[in-house]
């Protein structure tokens, strides 16, 4: 599975904290056996974050978009929202398996306003801005992901 991550993060995108969530994420997709072949750093700005999801997904490059960061409720978190706007089709039950699953660790994860979509062939999730929370909550979903690009490329549910 080709994979992109986009980490969102104003603070990390001006160089004063370093990025720890997508690197982890990196790790995490490598142990699956998944290939990222794409990772950038963007500042949380609504535009700047779509423009990359849909040349990502347009562009045929990666079949799955990993973003994490910019999910909560703070006055910058806009991923959710460029998100929306990138894709085609939402998948609530994505974010669903994960707000329920990282409830059973932390309850602030029902805070987080993740989304998950589809864009042409390429599968897009949010994922929370901690590296704890982003592996997490991607573990939640792992298994399923597969399948759901098998059925993008025209696959049966059976």
């Amino acid at each position: 599975m080709r994979v992109a991550i986009l980490t969102i993060s104003d603070s990390v995108s001006r160089g004063n904290r370093e990025d720890t969530s997508g690197p982890a994420l990196r790790e995490r997709c490598r142990q699956l056996g998944w290939n990222v072949i794409a990772e950038q750093v963007l500042a949380d700005e609504a535009v700047s974050i779509r423009e990359w999801l849909v040349s990502l997904a347009d562009g045929g490059t990666a079949e799955l978009v990993l973003t994490t960061g910019g999910t909560g409720i703070g006055p910058r978190d806009s991923t959710p929202e460029a998100t929306i706007e990138a894709c085609q089709k939402l998948l609530p039950g994505i974010p669903e398996m994960m707000r329920e699953y990282g409830r059973k660790k932390n309850l602030r994860a029902a805070l987080s306003r993740a989304v998950a979509g589809v864009r042409g062939r390429a599968l897009i999730v949010n994922l929370p801005g901690s590296p704890r929370g982003a592996v997490e909550s991607l573990d939640a979903v792992a298994e399923l992901l597969p399948h759901a690009l098998e059925v993008l490329r025209g696959a049966r549910h059976d």
